[in-house]
């Protein structure tokens, strides 16, 4: 069953985890880095954050790597308890666009590991929270 908090968020369980994720996100994808600078980051996300959204989102591929250097940037400044978000990424695509090569992308365990722990750096991060494929690889 969902709970609320005094704001009126809802909040949802995720699977039988236990863990408690706002029903509104906020994810990076368009804005981040291509059409905002950091101080609207930190401002769209003081506001989520504030108004109990506890999820953020963000990938590899978007903005090659440089939406996840915002986000990082404005988590260490915003010097939110960790415990109190939920942060994700994901991973196929790579973030060197055309000069990719062929272990930079898809879902290879060594492309995974090397993809977290890039992503890691860039958000300015321990641990990622929920860590997931962001396509299924093509099977021949």
């Amino acid at each position: 069953f969902p709970s609320h908090d005094k704001l009126g968020m809802e909040y949802r369980r995720m699977g039988r985890t236990g863990l408690q994720l706002s029903a509104l996100s906020l994810g990076s994808w368009v804005t981040f880095h291509k059409q905002i600078e950091d101080n609207t980051a930190d401002t769209l996300m003081g506001m989520a954050y504030d108004a109990g959204i506890n999820f953020f989102d963000n990938a590899e591929g978007y903005a090659f790597g440089e939406s996840e250097k915002m986000m990082g940037r404005v988590l260490k400044k915003k010097k939110w308890d960790r415990t109190s978000f939920v942060i994700s990424s994901k991973a196929y695509f790579g973030w060197r666009g055309k000069a990719n090569k062929p272990n930079q992308t898809g879902n290879s365990r060594k492309h995974l590991m090397e993809a977290c722990d890039e992503a890691l750096q860039r958000l300015l991060v321990d641990y990622l929270d929920f860590y997931f494929c962001h396509r299924p690889d093509k099977i021949a």
